[in-house]
């Protein structure tokens, strides 16, 4: 299969060297518009982007893929907010796409598992729910698209919390989302329910981004001659 990485960071240094080791070929690595024009004569049959970029060129590079035939699998945050709109011109142009807030199979682990617990603690009612999620201080986004999964999980499970907000503690049909930006850090995300009794901690840490990078390049084998929008669901339907 052939590769175009959108996005040539430390994230995309990391998909190339998985996708390497798995015998795939990079064809292109992406860095800004101009290079776009330089793949419109690759062979969009056997090809799929990778894009890890940034949250205010996102939406360009979905639809360009669009318009060229070319699947692709992004792991960008910050622009779910046009959901309806990309899915739209994804079908309307026969396309294929695969998005997700984070890539680990960990962390997709970690989203079953909290909302099994969203569902044990809804009617418990002396436990006051939060997210702490912490990232490096590069990430722009906040709070993380991994935290607001999290988020959407437990409240589609606790039958006392309707929505989430950003760095307050909100009222009890709130569930309030922590954001830290420290160093280095991969990504830490933790649920946490605490009573004045005690505490229950659900908790994911990347330690690198090995298993962000080979999530992607598994989710673009997934994809490869496939129509449609998918996302980890899928994949971990296909997995487990």
């Amino acid at each position: 299969m052939n590769i175009i990485i959108s996005g040539y960071g430390k994230m995309g240094k990391e998909i190339e060297k998985v996708c390497l080791k798995r015998n795939h070929k990079i064809i292109a690595k992406i860095d800004n518009e101009a290079d776009w024009q330089n793949i419109s004569d690759i062979d969009h049959s056997s090809s799929v982007v990778i894009d890890f970029s940034m949250p205010d060129v996102a939406i360009n590079i979905f639809l360009q893929c669009f318009k060229l035939g070319l699947p692709i699998v992004t792991g960008t945050t910050g622009w779910y907010d046009k959901f309806d709109q990309i899915s739209e011109q994804c079908k309307l142009h026969n396309g294929t796409f695969f998005y997700a807030p984070n890539f680990s199979i960990g962390v997709n682990i970690f989203f079953k598992a909290n909302t099994y617990l969203a569902k044990l603690m809804s009617g418990m009612i002396d436990y006051k729910a939060k997210i702490n999620e912490t990232h490096h201080i590069h990430k722009l986004d906040a709070p993380s698209g991994t935290a607001i999964a999290a988020a959407e999980g437990i409240i589609k499970e606790h039958k006392r919390l309707t929505t989430w907000l950003l760095n307050e503690d909100g009222t009890e049909k709130q569930l309030p989302i922590f954001s830290f930006r420290e160093g280095e850090i991969t990504g830490q995300h933790e649920v946490v329910y605490e009573s004045d009794e005690d505490k229950i901690t659900l908790k994911h840490e990347a330690k690198n981004r090995d298993g962000f990078a080979l999530g992607a390049v598994l989710a673009a084998e997934y994809i490869f001659g496939k129509k449609g929008v998918f996302n980890m669901a899928d994949l971990m339907r296909q997995m487990l």
